[in-house]
């Protein structure tokens, strides 16, 4: 239960608005970093849930919480991106979580001065990104660039590549504005900042942070292996000593090298993919250096000639550029652990290698190791020992990373950060001139200890525990020594009904965060268990005992769009989508939880009729107009396979398709009105029994036709033909003798051939989307680009997210979630389009082309959104009359459906039936809802309250004899909501029986709540 009165809570919801969360589920999510506690450790720490979490989007709203958090005495724990593993983040006394990744603009960048001003939920690559559009770039940043923030390193402190030459951040920051406990704001430049950095915010909230930033230059890369930590050692004294301007100076240790030469290859969509470009490592030290190419140009003999003489050998540039690519991947090796323990240190380079040695030998695990050299003749190790936490002996072997500390202590050296684990050690971490300075500062700024309690100076029982456990390191060596994992290998085991591979992942996944930022689940939502990571967190508590499924839980994996750009920046390289697919099956067909409600409608339609637009079968073929029916061959090489949205509602994408391919030489036979939908709604919706019979039906009757190639107009309708049918028909011994090629991609070959020349002068300046069931799911990139750039006068420019890093458009199972949120992921990539110059943003995705223009019009945003084959038909001269009024037609009948059959639209339809509702009820509960309505009002009040309190547990045996008896009321009221078609209202009799069979009993638990209120006004009236 939440510590906070309901005055605080009521004061938050109407500061924040949906910035602000109660949910229990989203507060456990918020109560980890990415560091992986043993499970005799988490008593220690107390509860780290905390009792709401907020997201300010200003620095007037963080001093706004500061004050309420003074006036009422609770406590403000501030989180970044959580990529450390020390504990910062976790709250130890209830209060809020200040997330800040609202907080996320670059507010100026000074090229004369070579600065840049950000607010703190900055992430660094997004930084870099502009930067170097003014011809700047980063001076230096942490290994978790790709997710963690501005503000969050300095809270943390630290080095990270570029720290060679630039030290430490501290070192790099120019000034900070931060929100002091008592609710003023202070600028912190110069010594000053030492009370900032490191600090893990117990000095307050950072607002504001200016850095020193450099020009943008090509970077020149070398590596080298060494056979000993000594020869490693000399190298970098060497170094040292010579003053060598290097930028940035990394290793990796032997063990590190081994486990990223074991590395499982890629899986896409579930199966192992070869990659050519695969590097095998020598098992040795290597040494990663890089700097600019003029001066590496000057400096790379004295390098090499170093090098060579203390026993190096020369690395190629394919390695060498290996490493650099994977400098983001430190947590890599946790792919095959499936759990890492950490041990994180900084040391004198004159004490590097014998630190190194010494551990080494004293711990009898691989030990995974990364070096980072700093400027001040240190070099910070971050080590990882691979483990199981699934095992208790992870408890005893945990005790190693003291092991690691120990010997650097001993060495001269420290911990890396405090957090919440090492207050132990802040005077050795920080200094001891600063931690007194702190201590000042706290005491008269912050005596209440609001400002996240628990770090930095407090000791707690766990630090304390950790400081004796350090003094007894020799005893807790030797248990943890003996406590050998298995051998590291991906082993998948079942367990609570899930998949052992899934299970493998969830504990497998780093927390890095890599996959949230560009999630449009996450950004459309902006809250953790709408993330990868968060998804990923709920499985491993699931798995743990800590919480269960329901089906606020199940619409969180439901409404990923599949877009599939959480495979692509994972840095373990986890097959997500692949495995949130599986789980939809799992969670809808086997445990029989609800899919979104119009996907029942759907299945439905689909089995009926054949599409799931409710449009009658015989009416599919009607795109083809009496000019195209020669075109249509009755057996051909190539099948044409428009599916549902291009037959029924973007007809002249099909329409245009046709003549194209025509045009171009290419003979195709099409199945006519037999086609069905490819099947893939029912497969993301978790409805895979409806899939079965699609999947069946249409691949028997491409069969028929003679052809061995399909031709798409939808990604979508690709993707399943040439990878889920695929799939299904080996997994049912079904000989699949198909291809299928999207139309972009059979006319770029032609166009290469020099067989196909479109005359047309289109004259506009356009920009392509690239649809995710086409780019990343199905790596088709080129095609629709050789298209495009065969259409002269198209000005082509690219976004800035492109090919496989293209934004999703935000359509398929987002819009069906949540359509509001749709719009929002669809105006941001229109805002991309308009920033890179586009007047037209192509795409070639008949559902893409509607999720835009949807966004566009809803946002009024002025640019012309077109298909591609729609384009390319006008440019040929052929005369395809816009299906925008169908659409229009089609598509508001959808959304207003989908609204229609949330809980609160169903409790409102419910409230309009409640008349018949209640003479549809058996007589004794029939007569009771009489006596209430009739009763007199000082008597209504209790008898209203029993009825709520009983209503929830009776209404599932009551719906089963009330809904047959109300439908025809139920289908009246459905047409008034919703603008139906004359063919859809025909149907509806038949399509909505069977979707209330499935989804009452299902829905009623959401729906009471919402439905009750409307009780209550209907019987007091």
């Amino acid at each position: 239960m939440s510590g906070l009165s309901a005055q605080v809570k009521d004061q938050l919801r109407s500061r924040l608005g949906n910035r602000v969360s109660f949910d229990e589920l989203e507060r456990r999510l918020y109560a980890h970093d990415m560091g992986v506690m043993p499970s005799m450790v988490k008593p220690l720490v107390g509860n780290p849930i905390p009792d709401a979490v907020v997201q300010p989007v200003s620095e007037q709203e963080l001093v706004e919480l500061v004050l309420l958090a003074r006036e009422h005495s609770f406590k403000l724990t501030p989180r970044g991106k959580a990529t450390s593993g020390y504990g910062g983040v976790l709250p130890v006394n209830g209060g809020l979580v200040v997330e800040f990744n609202r907080m996320h603009r670059i507010l100026r960048v000074d090229a004369d001065n070579r600065t840049a001003t950000v607010e703190p939920g900055v992430v660094w690559k997004d930084l870099e990104y502009h930067l170097n559009q003014a011809g700047l770039t980063l001076a230096l940043y942490p290994t978790s660039f790709p997710s963690s923030t501005v503000g969050g390193w300095l809270a943390q402190g630290g080095a990270g590549i570029g720290s060679y030459e630039f030290g430490y951040f501290r070192e790099n920051v120019v000034k900070a504005r931060v929100v002091l406990p008592d609710g003023t704001v202070k600028e912190f430049s110069g010594p000053d900042l030492d009370l900032v950095s490191g600090a893990n915010g117990i000095t307050g909230f950072i607002s504001q942070v200016t850095i020193n930033v450099k020009p943008l230059r090509p970077l020149s890369l070398s590596a080298v292996a060494f056979n000993e930590a000594e020869d490693l050692g000399r190298f970098l004294n060497g170094l040292y000593a010579r003053r060598v301007p290097l930028w940035s100076v990394t290793f990796i240790n032997p063990d590190a090298a081994r486990m990223r030469n074991r590395l499982p290859l890629h899986l896409h969509h579930g199966r192992p993919v070869q990659d050519p470009h695969r590097v095998t490592l020598p098992e040795k030290y290597i040494i990663l250096m890089a700097c600019t190419e003029e001066r590496c140009d000057l400096i790379k003999p004295e390098v090499l000639s170093l090098a060579f003489g203390c026993g190096g050998e020369l690395l190629s540039e394919e390695i060498a550029e290996h490493e650099w690519a994977t400098r983001f991947e430190p947590m890599r090796a946790k792919r095959i652990a499936p759990s890492l323990i950490p041990s994180e240190v900084i040391v004198p380079v004159e004490k590097m290698a014998q630190v190194i040695q010494e551990t080494t030998n004293e711990i009898k695990h691989p030990f995974i190791l990364e070096g980072f050299a700093v400027n001040r003749r240190e070099v910070v190790l971050l080590g990882f020992i691979p483990h199981d936490e699934r095992r208790f002996s992870f408890n005893l072997a945990y005790g190693l990373s003291l092991t690691a500390l120990n010997t650097a202590l001993k060495h001269g050296g420290r911990p890396y950060a405090t957090g919440l684990y090492f207050t132990g050690f802040a005077r050795e971490v920080m200094g001891s001139e600063t931690v007194d300075r702190l201590r000042r500062f706290k005491e008269e700024h912050d005596p209440e200890s609001l400002m996240n309690p628990g770090k930095v100076l407090d000791g707690s029982f766990l630090s304390s525990g950790l400081k004796l456990a350090s003094r007894l390191e020799p005893l807790v060596r030797v248990f943890g020594n003996l406590a050998q994992a298995s051998e590291t290998r991906e082993v998948f085991e079942e367990r609570k009904g899930i998949p052992g591979d899934i299970v493998w992942y969830a504990f497998a996944c780093s927390q890095c965060g890599y996959c949230i930022d560009h999630c449009d689940q996450y950004y459309g939502r902006g809250w953790e268990s709408q993330s990868p990571r968060g998804k990923w967190s709920f499985l491993k508590m699931y798995l743990e005992g800590e919480v269960e499924f329901d089906q606020r839980a199940v619409d969180n994996f439901l409404a990923c769009t599949t877009c599939e750009m959480c495979n692509r920046t994972c840095q373990l390289d986890l097959p997500n989508e692949s495995s949130w697919l599986k789980l939809r099956g799992i969670l809808v067909d086997k445990w029989k939880f609800r899919t979104f409600p119009p996907f029942e409608i759907m299945a439905n339609t689909m089995r009926q009729q054949g599409n799931i637009w409710g449009s009658y079968a015989r009416d599919r073929d009607a795109w083809i107009t009496d000019e195209l029916k020669p075109f249509i061959k009755e057996k051909a090489d190539y099948v044409f396979f428009p599916g549902c949205t291009s037959s029924f509602v973007e007809q002249d994408v099909a329409r245009s398709t046709a003549y194209i391919l025509h045009r171009a030489g290419v003979d195709f036979a099409y199945m006519g009105k037999e086609e069905w939908c490819c099947g893939i709604p029912m497969l993301v919706a978790g409805r895979w029994e409806v899939f079965d019979e699609v999947a069946s039906h249409n691949i028997e009757l491409a069969k028929r036709t003679g052809a061995k190639k399909i031709i798409t107009c939808c990604p979508a309708c690709w993707l399943v033909w040439e990878v889920y049918y695929r799939h299904w028909a080996e997994e049912h011994g079904i000989e699949y003798p198909f291809e299928a090629m999207h139309y972009a991609d059979v006319l770029a070959d032609r166009i290469d051939a020099g067989e196909f020349v479109i005359p047309g002068d289109i004259g506009r300046k356009v920009t392509y989307h690239d649809p995710c069931h086409m780019g990343r799911a199905g790596v088709r990139y080129e095609g629709p680009r050789t298209l495009i750039n065969a259409l002269p006068g198209s000005n082509f420019r690219e976004m800035r997210f492109h090919r496989e890093d293209a934004h999703c458009c935000g359509g398929v199972l987002t819009l069906v979630a949540d359509p509001d949120v749709a719009e929002e992921i669809g105006a941001m990539r229109i805002q991309e389009a308009l920033d890179a110059g586009a007047d037209t943003l192509i795409t070639a995705c008949p559902c893409c082309r509607v999720q835009l223009k949807r966004s566009r019009d809803k946002r009024d945003l002025s640019v012309e959104i077109t298909d591609l084959a729609v384009l390319t038909a006008r440019a040929l001269g052929y005369d395809v009359p816009a299906s925008d009024p169908v659409i229009a037609e089609k598509w508001g009948v959808f959304e207003a459906m989908i609204r229609l059959m949330t809980p609160w639209g169903m409790a409102e339809l419910m409230a309009k039936m409640l008349p018949e509702m209640i003479e549809a009820m058996p007589d004794f509960y029939r007569g009771m809802m009489h006596m209430v309505k009739k009763a007199p009002d000082a008597v209504k009040g209790p008898m209203i309250a029993m009825m709520k309190s009983l209503l929830p547990s009776l209404f599932p045996s009551l719906m089963p004899e009330v809904m047959p008896k109300v439908l025809p009321r139920m289908l009246e009221l459905v047409g008034e909501a919703v603008p139906l078609p004359e063919y859809l209202a025909e149907q509806m009799p038949n399509l909505m029986p069977p979707a209330m069979d499935v989804l009452m009993p299902r829905m009623l638990p959401e729906i009471i709540p919402y439905f009750l209120p409307h009780l209550e006004a209907y019987l007091r009236a």
